[in-house]
């Protein structure tokens, strides 16, 4: 344990002298919090819409206003072809006669062209603008047919749809996912780089002590990037903590340590701090932010490719951290993904700890 201990403080103390290393370890990812929580948005506002009034009344100009009073579209004036031209997203046309078929109970047909470029947008702008007519026919016209069965819509956890409690918890998980593997991997690379690493071949270290110093000494520093980042994003963001802290505590240290154990992987691997850097951004960001559920739903990801995301860390941290700053339902449904998560630590330090193994004999 001594000998532990000693390697960790050796790393402590080497990271401290780096500037470039620390910055890389604080200031890098808060700007990487700043960007994406202000940038991600998924719900889509501000749609250019053009609206061709055939009718001209002002029960035709009322249901303009309908449209326009969801704040989901901004209006922009009618050109020919200007959907065409991508000047607009959608264009209603409102043909002749629409107030006086409504009168007679005669079915009129409102036109609805759709740029379907994007096909998620389009999805927004048809369930949208058919969601505002069948509320405007019923505000105008109680006896007009509805369901039976009325809907009484409350949104729990997120009454307010702040997308920053959604954004914020998950861009936690690809950050302490990302850079303390990365940190990790090139400490221990930077051994093999500048010739230190024969030392310790040539002491009695073995190799499960070799990493478990060097993996202390990042977890720490993993750790204080943690507090950094989370105390950061609560204060600019204002996304507080909903459920019990120490299901945070104990979820963010095993994911961590897990991250930590797969830098060690990637450095172990890794012949320069080139390969290290590329091996953790590469396959650890592109797994994180597109196989765990940050912006889109598991469920969306295509067989095979979604059989991937089961052995992705992040997508369980990313559980937890969106139940402890937005549902808080308790250990009752999440006290599984610290277990899952040290598994993953142990299995990554064990190949790394063969690996170093196979390394020592070789040399």
């Amino acid at each position: 344990m001594t000998r532990i201990l000693t390697q960790c403080l050796k790393e402590l103390a080497q990271f401290q002298r780096d500037r470039l290393t620390v910055a890389l370890a604080f200031i890098l990812p808060l700007g990487m919090l700043l960007i994406y929580g202000f940038a991600i948005r998924l719900e889509i506002k501000n749609i250019t819409l053009s609206v061709q009034d055939f009718d001209n009344t002002s029960f035709s100009r009322s249901y303009i206003e309908r449209l326009y009073a969801t704040e989901q579209f901004t209006p922009v004036r009618d050109e020919p072809h200007a959907i065409d031209k991508g000047i607009v997203k959608a264009t209603v046309i409102i043909p002749p006669k629409f107030y006086q078929d409504f009168q007679t109970k005669i079915p009129s047909q409102v036109q609805v062209l759709v740029d379907g470029t994007d096909v998620n947008n389009a999805r927004v702008i048809q369930n949208s603008i058919r969601a505002t007519t069948r509320s405007f026919l019923q505000t105008v016209e109680d006896n007009i047919p509805v369901q039976k069965i009325k809907t009484n819509l409350r949104i729990w956890f997120n009454p307010g749809r702040k997308e920053s409690l959604y954004i914020v918890p998950g861009i936690y998980g690809v950050i302490l996912w990302v850079f303390p593997s990365m940190l990790t991997a090139i400490g221990l690379v930077r051994e093999k780089e500048e010739g230190t690493i024969i030392q310790v071949y040539a002491s009695n270290l073995t190799a499960i002590e070799w990493l478990l110093g060097k993996g202390l000494a990042f977890l720490l520093i993993a750790i204080a990037e943690a507090i950094v980042v989370i105390t950061f994003a609560t204060i600019v963001f204002q996304v507080p903590i909903v459920d019990n802290i120490l299901i945070l505590i104990l979820g963010t240290l095993t994911f961590l340590a897990a991250s930590v154990s797969f830098g060690l992987f990637f450095g172990v691997r890794s012949k320069n701090q080139t390969g290290a850097v590329q091996g953790t951004t590469i396959l650890g960001f592109l797994t994180a932010f597109l196989l765990s559920g940050f912006i889109y739903p598991i469920s969306n990801i295509p067989y095979p490719i979604s059989l991937i995301s089961n052995i992705v860390p992040a997508r369980y941290y990313m559980i937890l951290s969106r139940d402890v700053f937005v549902r808080g339902t308790g250990w009752l449904s999440i006290w599984y993904i610290p277990i899952i998560l040290l598994m993953f630590c142990c299995f990554f330090l064990f190949v790394s700890s063969r690996l170093l193994k196979n390394m020592q004999y070789s040399d």
